[in-house]
């Protein structure tokens, strides 16, 4: 499980490994908060050079994990709460501290989701709030985080394996559902490597997101779909559904579904006001 954590609202990709219990940072992220470093490779060619101990154990203390980026799934050098400390004390900066602190947090919080998931819900409605979105938007949001994790494990039942299957999979679903793939939808929105689509999407986006993935869901149990192949045949039917549903929807109300907005600049919930009024005025 790939996730991101934040850290003075910076945010440092992650991953948890099960068999350990525990998570693994990007150590590029991890680095990048702390100095500020323009190039951030380069500082740490210069860190393992500098501290000789630490370059003689890298090799122990980082691990080369796969981990979602622009271009599809990459292997970046990670390491655990752990290594990271062991890092951290080659880099002078006043932020280590509470670096440190934030990682004890981060560890211990994993821990009381896996015995109560309910906590991993609850913490991820915080950061949505707190990064400026509405309730409303929330609530779908957490549903489609839903959805997608049903959809995502039928596939693990169904002999997907792959991270590249996974990527084909969405990215015939949402060319089905929006007549783009999510990195043609990205730029469409004008989205950056590491921004989320998702993120960046208005309800009905969402809306029709989820019923693409809900009914490829349906179709691929039902057929009992194996492989790649039979479930890309499903991956297609259930988005055509919801692009059906989406192309009907945009008929009768005049109004496209895919927007250009994003919410970078304007948070959600600003934005939102803001849709708000400006269709009052327009009616006025």
């Amino acid at each position: 499980m790939s996730n991101i954590k934040l850290f003075e609202n910076k945010k440092v990709r992650s991953v948890w490994n099960e068999e350990k219990k525990r998570w693994f940072f990007v150590v590029a992220d991890v680095v990048q908060i702390l100095t500020e470093s323009v190039n951030v490779t380069d500082y740490i060619k210069k860190l393992r050079i500098r501290d000789g101990e630490l370059g003689k154990g890298w090799g122990q203390i980082v691990t080369p994990l796969l981990i979602p980026t622009e271009g599809g799934p990459q292997r970046l050098n990670c390491a655990d709460a752990e290594g990271i400390l062991r890092i951290i004390q080659s880099i002078p900066s006043p932020k280590a501290e509470p670096f440190k602190r934030w990682l004890a947090k981060v560890g211990y919080e994993r821990l009381e989701e896996i015995e109560n998931p309910e906590l991993a819900a609850g913490r991820m409605r915080e950061i949505y709030k707190a990064k400026g979105y509405s309730d409303q938007w929330i609530e779908k949001r957490m549903r489609g985080i839903a959805v997608r994790d049903e959809l995502t494990n039928e596939w693990k039942q169904r002999g997907i394996k792959e991270q590249v299957e996974y990527a084909i999979l969405t990215a015939d679903i949402s060319k089905a559902t929006f007549g783009m793939t999510p990195s043609e939808y990205k730029d469409f929105k004008e989205l950056g490597g590491p921004d989320n689509l998702r993120d960046h999407m208005n309800d009905l986006e969402l809306i029709f997101t989820m019923l693409g993935e809900a009914s490829t869901t349906e179709i691929a149990r039902n057929r009992d779909a194996k492989g790649l192949k039979e479930n890309r045949k499903a991956a297609k039917q259930g988005g055509k559904i919801a692009g059906n549903a989406r192309k009907e929807l945009e008929m009768k109300s005049g109004k496209k579904v895919s927007t250009k907005t994003n919410y970078k600049e304007l948070p959600e919930a600003e934005e939102r006001k803001k849709a708000i009024t400006d269709e009052s005025e327009a009616k006025e």
